[in-house]
């Protein structure tokens, strides 16, 4: 179990590097309009807001570079929003649906609280 976690986190961050990797290129843009299409594609196909019996998603962990580019494509602050929405992500394998609110749908990702108590989860 504990091997099967670790392998996960090692996905997720090879994710991670490559998705900075290719930000850093100069087909930024091409890229991010390709990682919003692949959103669409596994919002239809995977179910994402699906919720396991102790309130988790259903995503893998490896959805969540996608998903998190989703969530955060109209905010002005795309670095933070995509650390914090990753890191979400890999916790709770829930994002909501659209670019703004609708947390209810993970309540994981919703109930998630910094020490002040604000939301943790963009």
């Amino acid at each position: 179990m504990g091997r099967t976690i670790a392998m996960a986190k090692l996905v997720v961050l090879l994710a991670i590097a490559l998705l900075a990797i290719s930000m850093a290129d100069s087909g930024y843009k091409v890229r991010i309009s390709s990682l919003k299409v692949l959103a669409k594609e596994i919002e239809h196909s995977e179910g994402e807001n699906m919720l396991t019996s102790n309130g988790q998603g259903t995503l893998q962990t490896y959805q969540c570079p996608s998903q998190c580019s989703r969530r955060c494509s109209k905010t002005q602050y795309h670095k933070p929003c995509m650390f914090f929405c990753q890191k979400c992500c890999i916790k709770c394998l829930c994002v909501p649906s659209g670019f703004y609110g609708n947390k209810g749908e993970c309540p994981c990702y919703n109930n998630w609280k910094t020490k002040r108590g604000g939301p943790k989860c963009p």
